[in-house]
């Protein structure tokens, strides 16, 4: 096949026809693999409960919206995230012989099967070890004759001899036996909770000084972009993969009077942080961000601050909106547009790498345009930190139609995956349509491991040779592993020493009418009315408020950014 023709000749009807078939029309959101919490051998992890719950634990109602809990993948006993730390009973079925069963016998005395018969209930009663209700009209489960335990009969081998034990009360009696040392030794230093007091005032005070920059007087909120990533979710095995479309953050778009500047200050609900298991998440983005001052190409951090129920970041904002939302007005790039942008996607990259971080979520929508018309890539939380040498992630995460083949098989992978989502972006531009499809996610994933992109007759011969070394589906044979990207052919006639620098001319200029002009955005985005959607009050009055201790942020750099 021809691959040397200019663009836009030699296009045959049977090309025409097969271009064009999954054009890009949409937007997709990106997945993520559920974090599983390991204790006592219980695989847990966050769950939405369809129906009411009671922790095993406490035996208090598990409450709240979306992923209220934590559920063990192996056994299904349900706890409260904030129990999880009091869980004692090992995940071993009916535990007569398990380890856990002999520690207790011998160190506790604990070794108390439970005398469980079929009951019939009266009334509506609840699960003690899943939390789930007992149904039926009768002999609904099994009650214990000791210590009236009620549990399904589904759960009688799941369930540990602890009869009669509170295992609140004895975690944390437990807690106390193994901290006696460490109390004692913290309860005669007598500044130790004047110096707590001190931190929580010193914390506060600055957080009080970044919400008077961006929320009192001096600053006009006036627009307010809420984007909700796409809610089609995976077809995969249940608590295989976590889907992020649930989560819905705000983007303020803020005015500072004195300078006329304006800002995009992304709001996160710290109860949906919590419940989608994204606080670690959440503080990578913000370390993340806080390195993009050092180039060009990545969108810049001002701060970060928190109230009690969100959290906030200050960045510039990119009033020329994402590759996704110009792409769709042009079907495709020109070659010189596309190998523009894709240069200053390899320089921004090829900076992360050398920082030790994966990307690991590059698509069409997190390429932002400034007003200028060179690219800044946005939005870290996919990010993968401490990435260096041979260092390796597991991580099943992504947006479905950019993950890279070694993520689908489940090995373990470095930057690799960052360059495979480079091929496919760039394929996009080129050409307008995916490399990989389906019709649904199975099939597109088989795509992903199997099939070999179409290219067009028009294609230029570099074009497509630097779009087949991307799609090397072994890792450390691909172009970018294997040799510099910056090298190949494709990008001959870039001066990457100019591009560095932002000296070389973008062949696109966004229109922009004004600096806080929203034209570049999808219509669904934009709401008039800056409000800050409701937190899950109950939730955050019961929330460990120290996991967001470290969030807080102020970029050295930007009172010198203001003052120019």
């Amino acid at each position: 096949m021809c691959v040397g023709q200019s663009e836009g000749e030699g296009e045959s009807e049977a090309d025409g026809e097969k271009e064009g078939r999954f054009a890009l029309h949409q937007r997709r959101g990106a997945i993520k693999q559920a974090k599983v919490h390991e204790v006592k051998c219980h695989e847990f992890t966050a769950t939405f409960f369809p129906q009411p719950t009671f922790c095993s634990v406490c035996k208090e109602f598990v409450w709240g919206l979306n992923k209220q809990g934590y559920q063990c993948r192996q056994c299904n006993a349900a706890i409260h995230k904030k129990c999880i730390d009091k869980v004692i009973a090992k995940c071993t079925g009916s535990a007569v012989n398990s380890k856990e069963t002999m520690i207790h016998k011998e160190r506790f005395k604990i070794d108390m099967p439970h005398r469980f018969k079929v009951y019939s209930y009266k009334s509506p009663t609840f699960c003690e070890h899943c939390g789930t209700l007992l149904w039926g009209l009768a002999r609904q489960g099994l009650k214990c004759e000791e210590c009236c335990m009620n549990i399904h009969h589904k759960c009688q081998m799941k369930v540990a001899n602890l009869c009669g034990v509170n295992q609140k009360l004895m975690a944390e009696a437990l807690a106390m036996i193994e901290s006696t040392q460490q109390v004692s030794y913290i309860l005669t230093l007598n500044g130790f909770s004047k110096n707590v007091l001190l931190h929580s005032l010193v914390y506060d005070a600055n957080d009080k000084i970044l919400l008077k920059l961006c929320f009192n007087n001096s600053v006009s909120v006036s627009r307010v972009l809420e984007k909700k990533k796409s809610d089609k979710c995976m077809q995969c095995p249940e608590n295989a993969l976590k889907p992020l479309g649930s989560l819905l953050f705000q983007v303020f778009l803020a005015e500072l009077k004195s300078t006329n500047q304006f800002f995009a200050v992304k709001a996160l609900k710290k109860d949906v942080v919590l419940m989608n298991d994204d606080v670690e998440c959440t503080m990578v983005e913000r370390r993340v961000l806080s390195l993009a001052w050092e180039h060009p190409y990545l969108t810049h951090l001002y701060c970060t601050f928190q109230t009690k129920e969100n959290l906030f970041f200050v960045m510039e904002y990119l009033n020329g909106g994402d590759l996704m939302f110009h792409i769709q007005s042009c079907h495709k790039f020109s070659l010189a547009r596309a190998t523009f942008y894709a240069a200053e996607i390899v320089c921004a990259l090829q900076f992360l790498h050398l920082k030790g971080i994966i990307y690991r979520d590059l698509k069409l929508d997190n390429v932002l345009l400034d007003s200028d018309g060179h690219i800044k890539i946005a939005d870290f939380g996919m990010c993968k930190e401490n990435m260096l040498g041979d260092a390796r992630a597991s991580t099943f995460c992504g947006t479905p139609d950019y993950i890279a083949p070694e993520i689908l098989l489940g090995q373990k992978y470095g930057c690799s995956v960052d360059w495979w989502s480079f091929g496919v972006l760039l394929y996009e531009m080129l050409i307008g349509q995916s490399p990989f499809h389906g019709h649904d996610e199975e099939q597109l994933f088989q795509s992903i491991r199997t099939d070999n992109p179409f290219y067009p007759r028009w294609l230029s011969r570099d074009a497509h040779d630097i779009l087949v070394k991307l799609f090397v589906r072994e890792p450390e044979q691909r172009l970018g592993v294997k040799g510099n990207v910056r090298q190949h052919r494709f990008f001959m006639a870039v001066d990457w020493t100019a591009l560095e620098n932002r000296q070389v001319q973008p062949p696109f200029r966004p229109t922009v009418r004004s600096p806080s002009d929203c034209s570049n955005f999808d219509r669904e985005f934009i709401n008039e009315k800056p409000r800050l959607s409701c937190a899950d009050r109950a939730l955050i009055n019961s929330v460990d408020q120290t996991v967001f201790c470290n969030f807080s942020f102020v970029n050295p750099r930007m009172d010198s950014t203001r003052s120019s």
